[in-house]
């Protein structure tokens, strides 16, 4: 039973991490958009 518990405890770990990476990777993303984006506006 104990293994199990921990077995749980580890994939939960491992989703709520791998949401928090792909959140800031989505920031870094949208920010890098948005430069390019205001390069071109200032390019017209």
């Amino acid at each position: 039973m104990k293994k199990a518990w921990l077995a749980m405890m580890v994939c939960m770990s491992a989703l709520v991490a791998g949401c928090n990476t792909m959140e800031g990777a989505g920031k870094d993303i949208q920010a890098g958009g948005q430069a390019i984006e205001n390069s071109a506006e200032r390019a017209k």
